[in-house]
């Protein structure tokens, strides 16, 4: 397959020598343009050569060209790299089910994207190689964008593969067929091909849909949460349909509040069974600076599940806590560096207290880099039966994908020791090492307990949270869990 230049992709036409010059090029070029002219003059120049408008545009057309070819050869590198490692995998004698361990998540680091990203993408990149070849030369002619043949794969996955190669055919084998075709109408021909191949897959896919039925909660602006429920149409019209009557009839009645804000605190007290959203006892674990819980500090705090949301917000969610006595305070300590004390122990597994201090350390989130999962494992950096202690030091929060990944030959882990913060080196098997830094924790202790402003019950809090012994220069973190 070639590009609109004549590249060769997969034939050794292209050299890292080749894609390292091109991208010093295009780095300079990209400094150059407008440097040492006023903003908006049109007389800018791009490296040593002036632009006129037609200039710019075409640039801009041509850079997009080259970016959807850049797209296509990376699809073919990620599949040579798949198979390629699958049979390396398989000489080592790793089992057929374990095969591919670890691929993901090595081309998700060398994108900067997650390891599910990187799976999603290897999933396209197979399907444009294997059974999308039209799709596949219109991608790397610049004809079609990667998120639009990402687009055609997945209009197109529930047909065979003969089927699908037709559709293929229709769609991108006459190059005139895409031009001036929008996102939406290249869907609707997609799907309109696939349909007319294969009816009876569309209502297997709509079955087999139902089966992908979930919820997921993900974080918002100002300290606000998308709870998304992927449902049944039927379903999902019927939950609809009864929260806006149950926001019409309270509407009716006087409540002053809108339509949006019922819905939303019905759909609450309906899930949970309470009285009123607000009262709703769920347990919420937030890492906080001592400034900021009990004075008027304006350091973020850290929000479990969340992430970091504004001083004021944190300090009311540990003063509702207190009303409704469901909050309580835990210490944990950091030395002058910020770094989290550390805690040891000869249990394999990671026990409850230290299980918690590497949460809050690395405040909920996948620690291998670039990929920002939820925490599901708590693993050793060195694994236990290399000779890994079980301590802070050496533990570290991994999403269930990255710490099956690990596991493939020829992936190894460290600590960097002197680092400010507590820091993991990742060498893949191909020798790439990535660094992953632990999140900086909330500020240190700065001020007395008779500085400490009032929020809730100040002195109580004040008391609970000062370390034992005088030690209030180690930099006490205060871990407040309201339940």
């Amino acid at each position: 397959m070639r590009t609109g230049d004549g590249v060769a992709i997969g034939a050794g036409g292209v050299t890292l020598a080749d894609v390292t010059s091109w991208r010093a090029r295009l780095t300079r070029w990209a400094g150059g343009a407008g440097r040492g002219s006023p903003a908006g003059d049109p007389t800018e120049t791009f490296g040593a050569r002036e632009l006129d408008q037609a200039d710019r545009i075409q640039l801009v057309a041509a850079l997009e060209q080259l970016k959807a070819a850049a797209a296509a050869l990376q699809a073919q590198l990620s599949v040579d790299f798949d198979a390629r490692e699958r049979q390396l995998q398989r000489e080592a004698g790793v089992p057929r089910e374990r095969r591919g361990r670890g691929v993901a998540a090595q081309l998700g680091m060398a994108r900067r994207e997650s390891p599910h990203r990187a799976t999603v993408l290897l999933g396209v990149a197979k399907a444009l190689c294997a059974e999308l070849p039209c799709t596949f030369a219109a991608l790397a002619d610049g004809r079609l964008s990667e998120y639009r043949a990402t687009l055609v794969v997945q209009e197109t996955a529930c047909l065979e593969r003969e089927e699908r190669a037709e559709v293929d055919r229709l769609l991108c084998a006459d190059p005139g067929t895409l031009d001036g075709v929008g996102t939406r109408r290249l869907v609707a021909m997609a799907r309109e091909h696939a349909y007319r191949a294969d009816p009876a897959a569309f209502v297997c896919r709509a079955a087999h849909a139902e089966n992908e039925r979930n919820v997921t909660l993900r974080p918002a602006p100002d300290t606000m949460t998308y709870l998304t429920a992927l449902l049944p149409v039927a379903q999902g019209v019927s939950a609809y349909a009864a929260l806006r009557r149950a926001a019409d009839s309270a509407r009716a009645t006087g409540d002053g509040r809108g339509r949006g804000q019922i819905m939303a605190d019905t759909l609450v007290e309906r899930l949970t069974g309470q009285a009123t959203a607000v009262a709703v006892p769920v347990t919420v674990s937030l890492v906080m600076s001592d400034t900021t819980l009990l004075a008027s500090g304006h350091g973020a705090a850290v929000l479990d599940g969340y992430g970091r949301v504004p001083a004021q917000v944190a300090r009311t969610l540990v003063a509702n806590g207190l009303d409704a006595d469901a909050a309580w305070l835990r210490r944990v300590y950091t030395d002058p560096r910020g770094r989290v004390v550390a805690m040891s122990s000869r249990e394999r597994f990671h026990p409850e207290g230290l299980a918690s201090l590497l949460r809050v350390r690395d405040q909920g989130t996948c620690r291998m880099p670039y990929c920002d999962a939820p925490v599901r494992h708590l693993d050793h950096v060195v694994p236990a039966e290399l000779g890994g202690p079980t301590d802070a030091e050496n533990g570290q929060g991994l999403c269930e994908a990255c710490n099956h990944a690990k596991q493939a030959p020829g992936w190894r882990q460290e600590t960097s020791e002197g680092a400010v913060r507590h820091t993991v080196v990742t060498t893949t098997p191909t020798g790439q090492r990535y660094r992953s830094v632990a999140p900086e924790p909330p500020p240190p202790l700065r001020r007395s307990g008779g500085e400490a402003a009032a929020v809730g019950r100040p002195p109580d809090l004040w008391e609970a949270a000062r370390p034992p012994g005088g030690i209030d220069a180690a930099f006490a973190r205060l871990v407040v869990l309201a339940a």
